[in-house]
């Protein structure tokens, strides 16, 4: 039987990491375009806009990303498309992701003080100007520190995509783990590397809200 040093147990997990990162990227990169889109639908003065994007996002939220991913994987399957683990999981990330995030990015706006409209109306803006030169800047200092934070959740979602076959760091260590018999240790070092991926950006976020927070109360 062949033994199993921890340095090869965590090369091994090192090597599947990369496509957690790599799929965390690109679902916080994709799902903050798709969110900003869906952001200024929301704040549109079009009511079929602002409806459509209230029910996606009531639809992403309030559905467990398990089964979007179910349904994006082998629903699709099931009318004659064959879909790529790694293309279904990457579109339910960037997809779900959206959602949160529009929702977080509509808060900041909103928190913005309602003569900041009223004002920017009177230069004779449009709403996408408003938008650019005067709401987004001032919701951007408040939307940091939350946005930093939902990165984590997306890092931890990428777990769930091992159930279709998506080999990241959670699967590699169901993988590591049936062919060393060392759950302990294998799981010890998923868990591990995990925490090193997250806590730098809890930090970063807890960091970000104290500073805007004291920047908020010296103004």
């Amino acid at each position: 039987m062949t033994e199993f040093s921890t340095w090869d147990i965590l090369r091994n997990l090192l090597l599947s990491a990369r496509w957690t990162v790599l799929l965390s990227l690109v679902s916080f990169i994709g799902g903050a375009s798709v969110g900003l889109l869906l952001l200024f639908m929301r704040i549109s003065k079009k009511k079929f806009l602002r409806v459509f994007s209230k029910y996606y996002v009531e639809l992403f939220q309030g559905t467990p990303l398990l089964m979007q991913l179910f349904i994006a994987f082998f629903g699709l399957g099931l009318v004659g498309i064959d879909v790529p683990a790694w293309l279904a999981a990457g579109l339910t990330l960037i997809l779900w992701a959206a959602a949160f995030l529009t929702e977080i990015w509509r808060g900041c706006v909103e928190a913005v003080n309602k003569g900041q409209w009223e004002a920017s109306a009177s230069l004779g803006m449009g709403r996408l100007q408003q938008m650019r030169y005067v709401i987004l800047p001032q919701a951007m200092r408040v939307a940091i520190p939350p946005t930093v934070g939902f990165a984590v959740q997306v890092i931890k979602g990428t777990a769930v995509t091992s159930i279709i076959g998506f080999v990241e760091l959670s699967k590699a260590g169901t993988i590591v783990t049936n062919a060393t018999f060392q759950p302990f240790t294998v799981y010890g070092l998923v868990a591990l590397i995990y925490f090193a991926l997250c806590w730098p950006l809890s930090k970063s976020s807890q960091i970000l809200e104290r500073k805007l927070n004291v920047a908020h109360r010296n103004h």
